[in-house]
Formats: structure tokens, sequence, C-alpha cells
């Protein structure tokens, strides 16, 4: 027999829809409102490693992009503002932050005079290559408590929904 799941936040607020509108299926509310919940918490869990890293969210978020570039960790800043899924504008303030603490560079572009580049300093690169590690390890704990069949299929079935709001060919290169 299936063991009664403990009630959560959203099961209150399904409740109050159905009293105030019982005619109405309140169905996927509850599981979006459940999947918002569970980002924000989650959030919550990643920005506190990424605090003792000295980062926030979006630092860490450039700084792995230009990690996981592959040597030499370069990359135009209109890759980063895409890959990152923010504008040009929020991109160049993000920069001047991350080069005033000496963790990228900005440089000429070799093949494009009118264009520059985005590199990680080896200041930025040893912060990265640190802060990842607890990031993965982070990530780890907080999925610890679901065996590999549950979160193979939890896997899938965001894989799935994904698909579904991404746009085709958006590889959605943030965070993970």
């Amino acid at each position: 027999m299936a063991q009664k799941r403990q009630a959560d936040a959203v099961d209150k607020i399904l409740e109050q829809w159905h009293r105030e509108r019982p005619e109405l299926d309140v169905a996927p509310m509850g599981t979006i409102g459940r999947l918002k919940r569970c980002a924000a918490l989650v959030q919550r869990r990643l920005d506190a490693v990424f605090d003792a890293y000295g980062m926030s969210s979006w630092e860490f978020d450039v700084l792995a992009t230009l990690r996981r570039s592959g040597a030499p960790y370069c990359l135009a800043p209109t890759h980063l503002f895409s890959a990152l899924m923010i504008t040009s504008g929020t991109m160049t303030h993000r920069l001047k932050g991350l080069e005033t603490r000496g963790l990228v560079q900005r440089l000429a572009n070799p093949e494009d005079a009118r264009s520059i580049l985005v590199q990680l300093t080896d200041e930025g690169l040893a912060l990265i290559d640190r802060a990842v590690a607890a990031h993965v390890e982070n990530e780890r704990t907080i999925l610890a408590p679901h065996s590999a069949s549950e979160l193979a299929a939890l896997d899938a079935s965001l894989a799935r929904l994904l698909a579904v709001l991404e746009p085709a060919g958006d590889g959605g290169n943030n965070q993970t």
C-alpha cells in the first residue's frame, strides 16, 4: 500500500481554490506550484554555497559558462548573454563587476578588431573550480533522499516538460 504523503503548502492553496471555485479543476496549479516552490527552495540552498565562495548566483553562472567552454576559457559577450538568457546591457554591467574583482578580463578579439572576448583570469579559474565542486556536492545532498530510479524518472519527466517549454535549439546553458 502506498504511503500517504505529508501535506505541503501547495495543498493548502488547492484546498482554498476547491472551496472557492469547486467547479474549477486546479490540478495543474498543484504541479506548477510545487515546481515553483521547489525552484525557490533549491535556489536558496544553491545561493548558500555560492555565498560561501563570495559569489552570487549570476556570478557563478558567468564563471561556470566560461569554465565549461574549455581552454582558454574565453567567449564573446554575445555568446555569454545568449547562453545566460540576459540582455547585453545586463551582461556589460555584470562583466564590469567581475573584471573589477579580477575574475575575468576583456581581450581584443584577434578575429574581429571591432569586438572583444571575455576570459577567465587565473584567479577566476581557481575560484570557479573550487565553487563548482562544492556546487555539485550541494546538488547531490539536495537530491540524496531520492533513489536512483526516482531521480531518473523525475529527470525524464522534467526533460519532457522542458522540451515543450523551451524553444527548439535552445540548449539552456545556465547553471546546472
